[in-house]
């Protein structure tokens, strides 16, 4: 591809596709998961971690929404 995917193709692939659907669902359902609140440092780095793999799916997300014409300007992605 030369070019960046659009929001439409974001769409189009996991809104739009059902095996896209079913990607999408098991990413959040294996990436998006609540911030560690004990465990000093440890916790702290899991939280690190666990940010970051969450920003992937805010991104294609926030992507699927643009296409939808939602307002994300005040969004990251």
């Amino acid at each position: 591809m030369s070019q960046n995917p659009t929001p439409e193709d974001y769409k189009a692939l996991f809104e739009d596709d059902r095996r896209g659907v079913a990607i999408l669902e098991h990413l959040i359902r294996t990436f998006a998961r609540p911030a560690v609140v004990s465990g000093g440092i440890d916790a702290v780095l899991s939280t690190y971690q666990r940010d970051g793999q969450r920003r992937v799916l805010e991104f294609i997300t926030n992507q699927i929404n643009r296409a939808h014409g939602v307002d994300v300007n005040n969004q990251e992605g």
